[in-house]
């Protein structure tokens, strides 16, 4: 049964038309024969590898526009820096009609690739674990920088910094570069790496134009049947990004986020059963200004991006 909440939300979709492969923090996942696959973005929220019980109403539509907006700026239709795995079908196709509903503005209809279980993360700033790293030893991730940075300090450029990826529930492990040639090999690892720069340094001066810092993001690569590379997944969405506002940035301290810090900012003061949160399921029960603030958060970003 699908799970609906108040404003059309949809927490989980229930498709009974194609076969569900997997549900991940936030798209549910369904085969489409066997060359393709039906991601449904639902408007569920995670923090901190937790999956919150409430949903964040309007949050699926948005993260597709915005991933479908990267795609068409980044892919053949725009730079062409890589292949992206979009097939160009309608989702609304391969669905019985009265299931349209689930799927209409909120899904992707994509190649189905063999994913690398590399999460090719791009830093342009420092924050969050990367700042608390660089206190202790003035680099991220094996990464060495110059002295004299603060939070949110731009980076002199642009740095890759892979994770390990980790089954639902559990943390993304980051990486070196070293660990990730012997993962998968050097070619692979050095043309993920160069793409990822690639990727980042195109989006973000796109984004700066309209006034939004990307401070980082990551991005997920599978191989197609002939070992092409294929840029999948969301892509420079809030949820996989770091969105600041240009107008409001200043080194030093954390800028106002488009993305789940507020919600992260709210969960840090949240309590289960009368103690703080451990960041662990459960999650607290998210009241509705907590709700329709993160969505306002969201929206604006997309407002910012793509326009009203």
């Amino acid at each position: 049964m699908t799970t609906s909440h108040p404003s059309h939300a949809l927490h989980t979709s229930a498709l009974t038309s194609l076969p569900l492969l997997a549900r991940g923090k936030v798209r549910d996942n369904y085969a489409v024969g066997k060359d393709r696959i039906l991601m449904v973005a639902s408007d569920r929220i995670s923090a901190y590898d937790v999956i919150m019980g409430e949903p964040i109403p309007g949050k699926g539509e948005l993260l597709t526009k915005m991933a479908l907006f990267w795609f068409d700026q980044l892919g053949p239709n725009g730079l062409n820096i890589c292949p992206i795995h979009l097939t160009g079908d309608a989702p609304e196709s391969v669905v019985s009609p009265a299931e349209v509903p689930q799927v209409a503005g909120r899904s992707m209809l994509v190649k189905r690739l063999q994913p690398i279980p590399v999460e090719a993360v791009v830093r342009g700033y420092l924050a969050g674990s990367g700042w608390q790293e660089y206190q202790a030893s003035r680099s991220v991730c094996g990464v060495p920088l110059p002295e004299g940075l603060t939070n949110a300090s731009q980076l002199p450029e642009p740095i890759y910094t892979p994770a390990a990826k980790a089954a639902v529930g559990e943390h993304d492990e980051n990486i070196s570069f070293e660990q990730t040639v012997k993962m998968i090999g050097l070619d692979l690892a050095t043309r993920i790496r160069d793409i990822s720069l690639r990727l980042y340094s195109a989006a973000a001066g796109i984004a700066l134009a309209k006034g939004i810092i990307i401070a980082d993001t990551k991005f997920e690569f599978g191989l197609d049947s002939d070992g092409t590379l294929v840029l999948m997944d969301e892509v420079l969405t809030p949820d996989s990004s770091r969105y600041w506002p240009a107008d409001s940035y200043q080194p030093g301290s954390n800028p106002p986020s488009y993305d789940k810090q507020f919600l992260r900012d709210w969960l840090s003061t949240a309590k289960v059963g009368g103690v703080l949160w451990d960041k662990t399921a459960p999650a607290p029960h998210l009241p509705a200004d907590v709700i329709a603030k993160t969505a306002a958060k969201y929206q604006e970003a997309l407002t910012r991006l793509v326009g009203a």
